[in-house]
């Protein structure tokens, strides 16, 4: 999922020349480091992943294959005490043969796929479509009746990752907009040219959203743009039968090497291993599941064992929700005290740049000594935003340190959620040094003489949240109130 919003506000850069090349030359970390780069089965893995299984949404046929190809990864890694963590999600989703076809004053199908988790619309004829605009507040009053009507919603094409971000912060107050007028249904212009379609979902606990949504090809938005703007109106035929279910079992899957001194307390590797299934989930985020388990397997063949425990985690339910993650929080709550760091990796295969603290400016000169190994790859930069879209969020909640991946968009921003993302877009260099990276970042939190950092207190959360602004987005995303609950975050 991740939103996306590598909004690197703070950039901290900070060396001292001696710790440096002393971090570099520990002859442990450098044996990681150098065996996460040897050949593996790294691509065969991902391989295996994407061109064999496929798209894996949870509940899919797709994703019971995928919770059993990663079981039997970590265990060909030589993982330890392999196993699968169950949790339930409140409904299971898939989507049927969406239609929407213009009936007037052409006639012309247009390319839509429904929003994740979206309800169903059962066929319904001559439905009146109406131009929305940016879909603004001003927009809705302009408008004024929209009840019954489709409206259409227009975009820019996206082009950063803070395009990205506004993409999904937009989209509540547009639902909600829409309820309130009792439109039929919204239309969203895809912001990806030539066709391409991709899905997004606008919950984040799995059940079903609160209106139907379509995410409609660009070329064929502008099309009834036009003809509406031209004066003329503008009617289609609509089917939405999505398959919605019960209650939903999936699960995690979790491999671990065993502290040889603490092993109490751990550090988790982690990425997100299921997809939406418009494509394969090549660069999000099967890429980086496959660079979890080569981090696994790099270190276990180092023949170091780290002073601490090292879990390695394929979380479901993350396009969700973060509902995977959320769920492991949840299930070793009382463990957290051991709880070291945690590092995340969910931005397909453009460069690593450095790693965001997750708002934790405490914790900057300690991971700088950390980031010598990669100064020679120029990925070495910390920044201290905070992210609320992967798997590190419930983490940052229960004020564990964590480290998630500060990537270049290369190729992910088009590909991201879409039909195009596929295995032949992946970067097996860039993946290879990443895999690196991860380990060896994974392993030196692990193995450090002394304790990296601290578990913050529930009053400095809420401070941290303030200060990244995250608190702003936990609202406008419907997190607070479980933040608030202590449904979701650190106990008092």
């Amino acid at each position: 999922m991740r939103t996306k919003a590598l909004l690197c506000v703070v950039l901290v850069f900070v060396f001292a020349c001696a710790v440096g090349v002393a971090q570099a030359t520990d002859p442990a970390v450098e044996r990681v480091f150098e065996e996460a780069q040897k050949p593996s089965a790294l691509e065969k893995n991902l391989h295996q992943l994407t061109d064999e299984i496929g798209g894996r949404v949870p509940g899919s046929p797709a994703m019971t294959k995928a919770l059993a190809w990663g079981v039997a990864a970590m265990q060909a890694a030589g993982g330890e005490n392999v196993h699968t963590e169950k949790f339930t999600l409140a409904h299971s989703w898939a989507e049927g043969a969406t239609s929407l076809t213009v009936v007037a004053p052409g006639h012309f199908p247009v390319r839509a796929v429904s929003f994740g988790w979206g309800p169903v619309l059962a066929p319904v004829k001559n439905v009146a479509v109406v131009d929305l605009g940016n879909a603004t507040a001003a927009d809705f009053a302009k408008e004024g009746n929209i009840a019954g009507k489709a409206i259409l919603v227009h975009s820019e094409p996206m082009k950063t990752w803070e395009d990205l971000f506004a993409e999904y912060q937009r989209t509540p107050d547009i639902v909600d907009a829409a309820v309130k007028g009792k439109a039929r249904l919204i239309l969203i212009q895809s912001t990806r040219e030539r066709d391409l379609l991709y899905r997004h979902i606008n919950t984040n606990n799995a059940k079903p959203d609160k209106i139907p949504m379509l995410m409609v090809a660009r070329e064929d938005a502008a099309r009834m743009a036009r003809i509406l703007a031209g004066g003329q109106p503008v009617a289609a035929d609509v089917s939405i039968p999505n398959r919605i279910g019960g209650p939903l079992e999936t699960a995690n899957v979790v491999g671990e090497i065993r502290g040889s001194e603490k092993p109490d307390e751990f550090v988790v590797i982690g990425a997100h291993l299921d997809s939406w299934e418009l494509g394969t989930g090549a660069l999000d985020n099967g890429c980086n599941a496959a660079l979890v388990v080569d981090a696994l397997r790099a270190i276990k063949a180092s023949g170091v064992r780290p002073r601490r425990s090292m879990r390695f985690v394929l979380f479901s339910g993350e396009e969700q929700g973060m509902l995977g993650s959320f769920a492991y929080v949840r299930a070793h709550r009382k463990e957290l005290d051991g709880a070291v760091g945690v590092v995340i990796v969910d931005s397909g295969t453009g460069r690593i740049t450095g790693f965001s603290l997750g708002g934790r400016k405490d914790l900057v000169d300690a991971s700088a000594e950390l980031m010598a190994p990669f100064q020679a790859w120029d990925a070495a930069t910390l920044t201290t935003n905070a992210d609320a879209g992967t798997d590190n969020f419930d983490f940052l909640l229960e004020g564990v340190p964590t480290f998630v991946a500060n990537q270049e968009e290369a190729n992910y921003l088009i590909n991201y959620h879409a039909m195009s993302d596929t295995y032949d877009k992946v970067d097996f260099a860039n993946l290879k040094r990443h895999v690196a990276e991860a380990a060896t970042l994974g392993f030196e939190l692990a193995n450090r003489a002394e304790r990296f950092g601290r578990r913050l207190s529930k009053a400095e959360i809420l401070q941290t949240l303030a200060d990244t602004g995250l608190d702003k987005d936990l609202k406008r995303m419907g997190y607070w109130p479980d933040w608030e609950s202590g449904k979701r975050g650190r106990q008092p």
